[in-house]
């Protein structure tokens, strides 16, 4: 078997966000937000659902599903590669935005209903030690909890260690789907939970569609264009300032540990006329 990155946006989006596959998102839900008994989510209506991209356009940074349950719940799953200025501030407005929006001017408050958000990030963000942690309204003094409409869930993957045979609860095993899938070559055993097993064959290459692979490949190629100008950006901001640098006479080392240039870069921008 040969699976897909996860973290891919059409594979997140694929297996997440596919209508007909709702049983994934429901697993991974009771998984993260730990629900049991009367209080599991047994259905979900996906408010963002699976279709392929058009890649021509712009880069779309981030990766999420929208999805209500059968009381009115609204979950928020975002899939974030790297980190970027303000995003704890842009959760916090999203997650907002989202709850309000849910009644118009004059209606009534109690007409809202929670929203969860949750944060898979390819980064770490926290401070706390898990790799999936919870931030709750809490009273500063007596931590009770009062205002209890949304909450934040993050997962940060670089601090999920633990391998195939570590594995001791359903959180883990998605996790760990998430994080290893793409070099995986067979289902790691004692897999039981449904979902998870239809997120395995949902993320094998196998099952995919010649115009989904195309689509999953065109988002990496778009990634690397990316990452290919902000690189040629740097480089050209760092040449600009070593120039400056050789005006003022300085000597080609302190322009390379100023610049991040090599010897070699910098002895033939001495040589420009």
């Amino acid at each position: 078997m040969k699976f897909v990155d996860i973290k891919n946006d059409v594979a997140f989006r694929k297996i997440f966000g596919n209508e007909n596959r709702k049983v994934v998102l429901i697993s991974f839900l009771n998984a993260v937000l730990c629900l049991k008994n009367n209080n599991i989510i047994s259905d979900v209506t996906i408010l963002t659902p699976y279709q392929l991209p058009e890649l021509r356009g712009g880069k779309v940074t981030i990766v999420d599903v929208k999805a209500k349950d059968s009381s009115g719940k609204t979950y928020i799953i975002e899939m974030q590669i790297a980190q970027v200025d303000g995003f704890h501030k842009r959760v916090l407005y999203y997650a907002s935005k989202s709850y309000s929006s849910q009644i118009n001017r004059g209606d009534d408050y109690e007409n809202l209903m929670p929203t969860f958000f949750i944060g898979i990030l390819d980064f770490v963000a926290t401070q706390n030690n898990n790799f999936l942690n919870r931030h709750i309204i809490k009273d500063a003094d007596t931590s009770e909890h009062f205002i209890k409409d949304i909450e934040f869930n993050f997962i940060e993957l670089p601090k999920f260690t633990k391998k195939a045979n570590e594995l001791t609860s359903i959180i883990d095993q998605w996790v760990f789907f998430i994080k290893n899938a793409e070099n995986l070559e067979v289902v790691p055993e004692n897999i039981a939970d449904k979902g998870l097993k239809v997120a395995y064959e949902e993320a094998n290459k196998h099952n995919w569609t010649q115009q989904e692979l195309e689509a999953y490949d065109k988002v990496f190629i778009r990634e690397q264009d990316d990452k290919g100008r902000v690189t040629f950006a740097l480089r050209k901001n760092n040449e600009e300032i070593a120039r400056k640098l050789i005006k003022r006479g300085r000597p080609n080392q302190e322009i390379v540990e100023d610049t991040g240039l090599t010897i070699e870069q910098v002895e033939k921008l001495r040589t420009e006329k």
